[in-house]
């Protein structure tokens, strides 16, 4: 049993070998779907209290300050609504994010063909949730609203909140994607300053 437990021990702390490309993977998985997801009204419609309330991407929006009476619930098929949002370049703004997001996946992918864009994708992807995550101070919706429960406000996070939250995660796990392109890179350049010179006697 010991004798079992030991190499099961021996080969968990192995799999950090791996771990690094793992976590490549899923985050390109995670840009890439939810950058296609920005093509659907759903999606648009969902990130506008975030968009909305943000300083850095209000001015995206043809009328931020009235989001609120707009909202719809996932699922939910409102015509007048739609209409607002179209208005408003709710789903303007969401395509071009959708392409931005998507980039940033296949960027992120790409470590294994270019180091250079592997590891400008790992920044973009570790500049992302930068983003994400000030919508917790910007964005109302991210914490509980005051609706007659004793539990709102600060800390009780949302749905919408906890989703922001999990963006620490994609934060942390950026470094070490972009570690690796880094150091792929200087191997890539050692190895080029120790060839010899064409032509040198």
């Amino acid at each position: 049993m010991f004798t079992s437990f030991t190499a099961w021990l021996r080969f968990i702390s192995k799999v950090d070998t791996f771990a690094t490309s793992l976590m490549r993977l899923a985050i390109a998985i995670v840009f890439l779907w939810i950058g296609a997801l920005k093509f659907v009204p759903y999606e648009a419609d969902s990130i506008t209290p975030f968009v909305a309330n943000s300083p850095v991407m209000y001015f995206f929006y043809e009328h931020p300050e009235g989001y609120k009476a707009h909202l719809t619930h996932e699922g939910e098929l409102n015509a007048d609504k739609r209409a607002w949002q179209t208005e408003n370049n709710t789903y303007g703004f969401s395509t071009g994010l959708g392409i931005v997001e998507i980039l940033i996946g296949l960027l992120v992918l790409s470590n294994s063909v270019s180091r250079r864009t592997g590891l400008l994708g790992g920044a973009l992807a570790f500049g992302t949730p930068l983003v994400t995550l000030s919508f917790l101070i910007t964005t109302p919706e991210a914490w509980v609203g005051a609706l007659g429960d004793a539990q709102h406000g600060f800390p009780y996070l949302s749905g919408a909140g906890r989703l922001v939250l999990k963006d620490l995660l994609m934060l942390a796990g950026s470094l070490p994607v972009m570690a690796e392109s880094a150091r792929q890179l200087l191997r890539e350049r050692c190895a080029l300053s120790l060839q010899p010179t064409l032509g040198k006697p």
